[in-house]
């Protein structure tokens, strides 16, 4: 996985609620096993016609909005438990979704490739749709060492993150990697075992 350390992106604003699974990545893109590709079709139904035209209206679509972070409304991710949605995000170029409520399943899902959530209250969350709707090319910042969501605008979050997943982003590690890493700290523990 990439590293997520400091990352400073405009936003993508979706503010829908209860945002699911099925309409990040539709079933019927299921199929594929790797994690590349999904992200051609994420919010499929949203984002093309049944012509497969462009639909005009969808935020994705606009040329005004862009960038690495998508601010989204409350309970992003709910539904199914697919990974597959965390992979289209990420294959789309997101690194960070913020939102005032995330699903339990998603979030971890979302930790576990490389995307960072950010949960923060609806009152902040609604600040932040205001001040991409004023400016949608508004620079917002994102520093995971110091768990700090901020802006030029006066916008100033502190976030949540797991210490474990917090590491493994930092460092750009899956659970497998963490493991590698304390390969040599996990030899030493055992070999204290057979004395």
């Amino acid at each position: 996985m990439e590293k997520v350390i400091n990352l400073t992106s405009s936003a993508v604003p979706l503010p829908m609620e209860d945002i699911d699974t099925d309409q990040i990545i539709p079933a019927r893109f299921l199929k594929g096993i790797s994690k590349d590709g999904f992200g051609k079709n994420l919010f499929r139904d949203w984002r093309y016609t049944k012509g497969e035209e462009k639909a005009k209206n969808f935020v994705l679509n606009n040329p005004t909005y862009s960038g690495q972070i998508l601010v989204a409304g409350r309970n992003f991710g709910c539904g199914s438990s697919r990974e597959h949605a965390a992979w289209a995000l990420a294959d789309y170029g997101f690194k960070v979704v913020v939102s005032s409520f995330f699903a339990d399943i998603f979030k971890e899902n979302a930790l576990n490739n490389g995307i960072l959530p950010i949960t923060v209250s609806h009152d902040q969350l609604a600040a932040i749709f205001s001040q991409i709707e004023k400016d949608p090319h508004s620079q917002f910042s994102v520093d995971l060492p110091n768990q700090s969501f901020y802006n030029d605008q006066g916008l100033h979050i502190s976030f949540e993150v797991d210490a474990y997943k917090k590491e493994c982003l930092l460092n750009g590690y899956d659970d497998i990697d963490y493991l590698l890493n304390l390969k040599e700290d996990i030899i030493a523990y055992e070999k204290k075992q057979l004395v």
